[in-house]
């Protein structure tokens, strides 16, 4: 590469990061355009506003979305002020640590009592490789490890009549894989595909089931009897221990459990393996944007209370310590959940406020549980991935990070909609009980012992959420969706609902750069 090129990649890098620098490179044809796009970005440079002069936006909410915004805006020379209701950045991007005081809208307050070095994501929990978080991430400094989204020794536990407990997810591969496998290679050789495929497809296919579900060949009747795959209850080991394998589940059994119904969670575009999370936390990333952005262009416990377009640009009206507050600006970028910014009174019409109030809010919640010690790695061999369950539990986080260490702190429960409302209608020393309850029909009564430490979270009662994410109940074509993707007057909007990556910080940041994009492109235009 020429030294011009390499300079001129060294400064789109330094002036709109790495995913910029990223998008460049493939453009040039410098790497693949497939492997290394990002969401196209144009950043607004200082030199950009200088025959316009200076510039301000308020933007309304400091979750991952307004932060992005606001640093963007302040790489292109903008000055800034970010309202945010909480005492914190990040609005969902959430991590709780011992000592974190939460109260709900139902007035219960909850003091977390995690160790030092113990937490948990009560929101965003992980990052895919595809996602612009990344580049963030690295951008900011931010250092990210490791999340285990899928572990062959985690379980699966669809309770039934079928007769099959708790089972490790390569178990439920194997014997899932096999016995398909075997249905299929047995039609295929008696010509139920005949129509379909030819001699010689015919061939290819049984040759690939052979393989895929490790069946016997066809002198053996293609049979599935069990495969290593599937674990061993003996492991090999020296001299003459082999290792004694663990023997298949029943076909009818495994079909009936419904086992492979789980598996297509990893083949999820945003959900394949390899997965990673910032070192320590969630919320480093909007700690790491709220520092570049500067403690004098944030106002925390600021609760948004009216707000308006004028003639000249806008007003925004906000609750501070007890104390009635006005910011004006050219322009408001309002990155509030769509569900609070629709009941907060303002002149911008009536087709807004019904534009807002079309994005239903989802619910979630999650309960962290600290352990006296990881038994989940020292008694099952579980370290880090995710056991599934039928159960309202739902979802259950293996820890992907203090790998062997004296403690640790498990996700109980990772749940959304009815199950998730089930849990956060009760008080949070119920939810933890009726976790550990559904949990030991899963793990066994080690699930309940030796707890240190316990907090759950409910996305519904949560001021400035109240739910988890919010997906529109249009199409991305309806006027009530694309009302919200340009300004009305100098007011324009952005937001992880305003993408098609909803519930990850990803869809937060594209919404907001296409914002950003469209306000300077009418400054400068």
């Amino acid at each position: 590469m020429s030294q011009s090129r390499r300079s001129f990649l060294r400064n789109v890098g330094v002036a709109g990061g790495a995913g910029v620098m990223l998008h460049s490179m493939g453009a040039l044809g410098l790497t693949s355009a497939h492997a290394a796009d990002t969401p196209g970005f144009t950043p607004p440079k200082p030199s950009d506003l200088a025959r316009v002069g200076g510039k301000s936006v308020v933007i309304l909410g400091g979750g991952v979305a307004g932060l992005a915004a606001a640093y963007e805006l302040l790489k292109g020379g903008y000055r800034v002020t970010v309202l945010e209701g909480r005492e914190r950045p990040g609005g969902r991007s959430f991590t709780v640590r011992g000592g974190d005081r939460v109260t709900d809208l139902n007035g219960v307050t909850q003091v977390a009592r995690f160790s030092k070095g113990e937490y948990m994501n009560a929101g965003p929990g992980r990052l895919p490789q595809s996602h612009i978080t990344l580049d963030y991430c690295k951008e900011l400094g931010v250092p990210i490890e490791a999340f285990t989204n899928q572990n062959a020794n985690a379980l699966l536990y669809y309770p039934g009549d079928h007769g099959i407990g708790a089972v490790q997810m390569r178990q439920a591969k194997a014997d899932t894989y096999g016995y398909v496998s075997e249905l299929l290679a047995k039609a295929t050789d008696k010509g139920a595909l005949d129509e379909e495929l030819t001699a010689d497809d015919k061939e290819s296919l049984i040759s690939f089931l052979e393989s895929f579900g490790d069946i016997g060949s066809k002198e053996d009747g293609f049979t599935y009897t069990g495969s290593s795959r599937a674990g061993y209850a003996v492991e090999p080991g020296a001299g003459q221990e082999s290792g004694t394998a663990v023997a298949p589940k029943s076909m009818s059994a495994v079909l009936a459990a419904g086992l492979g119904q789980y598996f297509s969670f990893e083949f999820g575009y945003d959900q394949a393996m390899m997965m990673f999370q910032p070192v320590g936390g969630m919320d480093a990333i909007p700690y790491a944007f709220a520092k570049a952005v500067g403690a004098r262009n944030i106002r925390y416990g600021a609760e948004v209370v009216e707000w308006n377009n004028t003639p000249i640009g806008v007003s925004v009206t906000y609750k501070a310590r007890g104390r009635i507050q006005t910011v004006d600006a050219d322009f408001a970028i309002n990155c509030m959940p769509p569900n609070i910014a629709a009941k907060v009174p303002h002149n911008l019409g009536a087709d807004i406020t019904a534009s807002l109030k079309s994005f239903g809010p989802s619910n979630a919640g999650k309960i962290g549980i600290e352990y006296d010690r990881r038994w989940w790695e020292e008694d099952l061999r579980i370290y880090g991935g995710i056991t599934n369950t039928r159960l309202d539990l739902r979802n259950v986080w293996h820890p992907s990070y203090g790998f062997n260490g004296d403690k640790g702190t498990m996700i109980g429960y990772y749940n959304t909609g009815t199950a998730a409302d089930t849990y956060g209608a009760l008080t949070p020393a119920r939810r933890l009980s009726r976790a550990v309850d559904m949990g030991k029909q899963i793990f066994g009564d080690v699930y309940g012992e030796g707890i240190t430490a316990s907090y759950s979270h409910d996305w519904k009662t949560q001021k400035f959420s109240e739910g988890a994410w919010a997906y529109s109940r249009t199409a991305d074509t309806d006027p009530l969706y694309t009302r919200l993707l340009d300004a009305t007057g100098n007011t324009y909007f952005a937001g992880d609902h305003l993408s098609h990556a909803v519930a990850w910080q990803h869809g937060a940041i594209t919404a907001a750069r296409a914002a950003v994009e469209k306000l300077h492109a009418r400054v400068t235009a």
